[in-house]
């Protein structure tokens, strides 16, 4: 079957729609699950891709990793596989735009604006990190903006599975993209979680600047700039730019891996203190899903019940709240008592008379 378009069933199952993007690897369909009732978004790899025996496996294989990932700030995928002799993978639909196409239409963002959507990016990246996963394509391309400011982090896996492709049939975009891949992966290195927070800072960079921190005609250039330059001081862009935020940036964006932050969410609880968690928009509870396999959810967290305390005596109270009552019959009492003893005296001397 020839190249897909906005009249194809994909795998007896998909209605394509419309066509949301294309790149150089892949065209991006908004489109209808005719099984499920639902909007959903599909890449659909090239077929020159598609073709090649090694990136198939690999491909899967990455794919099968990215759909047990689940968490608000990552794209959920749904389904995967080959079909027309084309590649697909369908994910959850994000209506709104990509952070590049935010980026272009604003300029540039404020710290105080900026900083809250690349903590939202570095916790969803973290939580692969944390599963053992690399993106190892982080851009603002790949990063989703719903209307209501929720950032969701896309195309996990797909460059480690284009790193399967023969040296002399690679593309610029194995291992990165250019403008924004860590100087280990410039160098053909395999990517770390370490590398992604390199591609991280440069995200950031061009979020508050405008512009990427490097810049040049040719995916070469691009490469010994990575490796070897250093980046404009982002001061020169934002002359009021917080010392310790422009601090951060520069260990982010360190040549060396072991300099930088190790994780996603090493990063993101640095930069908290410039965008706190108040100035993330809400997590909406997800909308429930038909699974082929149902999951039982876990059991709702039940409170412990709040230890009660007795409160320590207070002696002024105490002392207010004496029975005067009672004590009054104690004092008659022994007032009744005492007047007994001159009678007891009487009769004792009367049957012992002194001597």
């Amino acid at each position: 079957m020839g190249a897909m378009d906005e009249t194809t069933l994909l795998n007896n199952r998909y209605q394509l729609l419309e066509k949301l993007g294309s790149g150089g690897m892949a065209d991006v369909f908004r489109a209808r699950d005719l099984m499920l009732d639902r909007y959903v978004a599909i890449k659909v790899l090239r077929e020159d891709y598609s073709s090649i025996p090694d990136f198939q496996n690999h491909f899967r294989m990455e794919a099968r990793s990215a759909a047990n990932l689940s968490h608000p700030n990552i794209v959920t995928v749904h389904d995967f596989g080959f079909a027309d002799n084309m590649l697909f993978i369908v994910m959850e639909f994000i209506p709104g735009k990509d952070l590049k196409q935010l980026i272009r239409e604003r300029g540039r963002y404020s710290v105080a604006a900026g900083i809250p959507l690349i903590i939202q990016a570095c916790a969803g990246l973290g939580y692969a990190h944390r599963a053992g996963l690399v993106h190892c394509d982080v851009k603002p391309h790949n990063m989703l903006v719903s209307p209501d400011g929720r950032l969701k982090v896309t195309d996990f896996g797909i460059a480690r599975a284009l790193a399967t492709i023969a040296p002399g049939e690679r593309a610029d975009v194995v291992w990165g993209s250019p403008l924004y891949f860590a100087p280990e992966q410039a160098r053909g290195e395999a990517p770390s979680p370490a590398s992604d927070v390199y591609s991280i800072g440069v995200v950031m960079y061009e979020l508050l600047c405008g512009t990427p921190p490097f810049t040049a005609s040719t995916p070469d250039e691009l490469a010994r700039l990575h490796i070897s330059a250093r980046p404009i001081p982002i001061r020169e862009y934002i002359p009021d730019i917080p010392t310790a935020l422009e601090e951060i940036m520069m260990k982010v964006l360190s040549k060396e891996p072991s300099a930088r932050y190790r994780t996603a969410d090493q990063l993101g609880r640095v930069l908290l203190k410039f965008g706190t968690l108040a100035d993330l928009p809400p997590v909406a509870p997800p909308a429930p899903v038909v699974e082929s396999i149902a999951k039982s959810p876990p059991p709702p967290l039940r409170a412990e019940p709040t230890p009660q305390i007795s409160p320590e005596p207070d002696p002024a109270r105490a002392f207010t709240e004496i029975d005067w009552a009672t004590i009054g019959l104690a004092l008659l009492a022994l007032l009744a008592v005492g007047s007994l003893i001159p009678f007891w005296m009487m009769v004792y001397f009367a049957y012992n008379p002194p001597l």
